[in-house]
């Protein structure tokens, strides 16, 4: 493919009437949103292809509702592209180019992009090319700095990417075990956020009060209550980490210790929504009854019960003993190790190729010389 040297961009006072921004979002962040903001502002209308791959780990319909949700006014459009990434390829980008005629419902006659291989497509589909931020100097971010290091580029994060990237540790136990405490102090220890048991206040304002039966769909109702409340606060969480005091898994124990054997869709919802972590409050600390608990009697019989809910799923559990701040040093330690591995990706294409090829090549040198 002969070299095309980039031209210069468009003053900023030329107005376009259809504009194309192209990129995997892998994930969304604040350069990308700049860019598609910069095309919106100068374009009579502005098309956002979404070019995911089929090996990327994060779901193409997740990267498409977080596109819809800060840029409503683009028109989003979305396609797996597995072709190899090869700028100085011809062939490379007559495959490229395949899924990005397919998307387009009408010409465009601008390009908007921070990268030059911006000039490259924009002469393949006869328009000009609109350079943003070269060198990425006024919004210092791009997908690659986020997937190796996402606590550090939170601040570049919209408010549903970091939902969907938040972990969350789940502080759950017997009645009078200090759930509720460990998940405040948790919280203040890593300056973050926590969720409150939403079942405490529907016990509180229920019809009936305490002395009435339990419905079993009261319990679906606190499972949305509860997930609506998280979903909520792991929006502006301002670090990659939730707390929440109890989960729909604790719901399903507490159906069965009131209504009878949880329903099978409340199983299968409490099965469909893991956290990352589970902390399971001791019950060797003192009974304290605030007037809307069952009884010491019953507490030790509905802790083994949690235990045996436990160890019955994957998800990785530990149980917290001694004073708070014992507790806390327990359960920051298993947060730790937790954090460390919580955000893998798998590598784009471009990255991916790169890989292989040094493998091949570390093959290659450590078989030594033909002979």
């Amino acid at each position: 493919m002969p070299d095309r040297a980039p031209g210069p961009s468009p003053g900023p006072a030329t107005r376009f009437r259809h504009g194309l921004v192209l990129g995997k979002f892998y994930p969304l962040h604040a350069g990308h949103s700049s860019l598609i903001r910069t095309a919106l502002a100068r374009c009579d209308r502005v098309t956002v292809q979404l070019l995911g791959a089929s090996q990327e780990s994060i779901p193409l319909s997740v990267r498409e509702q977080w596109l819809r949700e800060e840029h409503p006014t683009a028109h989003i459009r979305c396609a797996i592209d597995d072709a190899p990434v090869d700028f100085d390829s011809a062939d490379a980008w007559e495959e490229h180019m395949l899924p990005i005629r397919a998307l387009l419902d009408a010409p465009v006659d601008a390009v908007f992009s921070s990268d030059s291989y911006g000039a490259e497509l924009a002469a393949r589909l006869g328009a000009e090319w609109v350079q943003v931020d070269p060198g990425r100097r006024h919004t210092p971010v791009s997908g690659t700095a986020i997937r190796a290091d996402v606590p550090g580029h939170w601040w570049a994060l919209a408010p549903a990417v970091r939902a969907w990237l938040t972990p969350r540790v789940v502080v759950l136990g017997a009645e009078s075990t200090g759930s509720t405490t460990l998940a405040a102090a948790l919280a203040a220890h890593y300056d973050t956020e926590w969720v409150p048991e939403y079942g405490r206040e529907h016990s509180e304002t229920r019809a009936g009060g305490l002395d009435t039966p339990w419905r079993s769909d009261e319990f679906d109702l606190i499972v949305d209550r509860q997930i609506a409340l998280e979903n909520a606060v792991r929006r502006r969480v301002p670090r990659p980490l939730l707390i929440c005091d109890t989960d729909v898994l604790a719901t399903t124990l507490w159906h069965e210790r009131y209504v009878g054997p949880a329903p099978a869709a409340l199983v299968a919802r409490a099965a469909a929504h893991p956290p990352a972590l589970y902390l399971l409050t001791g019950d060797e600390i003192p009974f304290v009854q605030d007037g809307m608990r069952d009884g010491e009697h019953l507490r030790h019989d509905m802790q083994q019960r949690f235990r045996d809910a436990l160890a019955g799923q994957s998800v990785p559990w530990l149980e917290t003993t001694g004073p708070v701040p014992d507790r806390v040093a327990q359960a920051s330690a298993a947060i730790d190790r937790m954090l460390a591995g919580a955000f893998t990706f798998a590598l784009p294409l471009e990255q991916q190729a790169a890989h292989d090829a040094a493998h091949r090549d570390a093959a290659h040198r450590a078989a030594g010389p033909a002979r």
